[in-house]
């Protein structure tokens, strides 16, 4: 279930009734009653989950979801205990589905900050916007123009910028975020349909641990479902990317223009020259190092250097990089 604090939950339909309005056809269970939505591998018997690859068959045989939605060809892999929709595009249906389930809460308007603040250590600088049920701690300073969602939770002796945004978002203990900072916008997820893509509500939150740094004008997104979380003590420059259900660990080094795909685990004490890039649904081992420029299109082993692209231990790069200089100068020889 999306965190109560971000998102309100909006009534109970039954499966019959869901199908009619996000265009499936229920195979069965039309009756069952379900309340919100959630990933094949977490979801309950009030909750709705989808199949979207083949590649997740065994979560669909083993969920305990009240209802799935499935291509025709997958229904029979239903378990007998789960309402069945159909839809050519599941995923698709599913977000129109979290969307009649769930929504963020807004921000109507500014709460008052004597409610949000511990004590009268906490400043607020001019232009501070709080939603309804932010709270800060004592000694944190909050820049100019910043606006802090509802429901966001910030830690004692933080540091927080000018033209600041952070939504979905539960800050600890002396963080630091320079101006510009978006803490907890969408990730960036589309599925198709036969109207083109459309967007996939992002349900998750933003876990940022106690001494982290975030430099000016980057990006770290709410995750998807789960949370997207920066471990204690992470350093992370200005103008990196972190996308959706990322999640970076402690004591790690992140230079400027870095750029991590969605679902990226980073292990404790890794290093990222800037400009490299990562692919999404990778895993990069402790102590690891990326070069910077490189590119990351594979899981990186604890404790090994990588660079180039696409990126491969560092020794191996310098090897192929070598022999291709000595053949471009033998071939120039040649000609010559």
């Amino acid at each position: 279930m999306p965190d109560p604090r971000f998102f309100e939950s909006l009534p109970t339909l039954d499966v019959a009734g869901l199908a009619e309005r996000i265009g499936a056809e229920v195979s069965r269970g039309g009756d069952r009653k379900v309340s919100a939505v959630a990933p094949l591998g977490t979801a309950g018997s009030t909750e709705v989950a989808f199949l979207g690859d083949r590649k997740f068959a065994e979560q669909l045989k083993a969920t305990a979801a009240g209802c799935v939605i499935v291509p025709a060809a997958a229904a029979d892999l239903a378990p007998a205990s789960a309402a069945v929709l159909v839809s050519s595009t599941p995923q698709a249906a599913w977000a129109a589905a979290s969307l009649l389930f769930h929504r963020p809460h807004a921000l109507d308007k500014a709460a008052d900050p004597v409610f949000a603040v511990e004590d009268e250590t906490v400043v607020l600088e001019p232009g501070v916007v709080l939603g309804h049920g932010a709270r800060i701690g004592r000694g944190t300073r909050v820049g100019a123009n910043t606006v802090i969602g509802p429901g966001v939770q910030i830690g004692r002796d933080c540091h927080i910028g000018s033209n600041v945004t952070i939504g979905f978002a539960l800050i600890g203990d002396r963080v630091k975020l320079y101006s510009g900072v978006r803490i907890g916008e969408p990730g960036f997820g589309a599925a198709g349909s036969r109207a083109g893509p459309v967007d996939v509500p992002q349900l998750g939150r933003v876990v940022i641990q106690d001494g982290v740094t975030v430099g000016a004008n980057t990006c770290i997104d709410r995750g998807a479902y789960d949370d997207t979380v920066i471990g204690e003590n992470t350093k992370i420059d200005n103008l990196v990317m972190i996308a959706h259900n990322c999640t970076i660990g402690r004591n790690c080094l992140i230079a400027a223009h870095t750029g991590i795909s969605g679902s990226v685990t980073v292990g404790d004490g890794v290093m990222f020259g800037g400009k490299a890039g990562i692919g999404d649904h990778l895993a990069i081992g402790e102590g690891a190092r990326v070069a910077g420029g490189a590119g990351v299109l594979a899981n990186i082993p604890a404790g090994e250097t990588w660079s180039g692209y696409p990126a491969k231990p560092i020794r191996q790069f310098l090897r192929e990089t070598i022999w291709v200089s000595k053949q471009a100068s033998k071939k120039k020889d040649d000609r010559e």
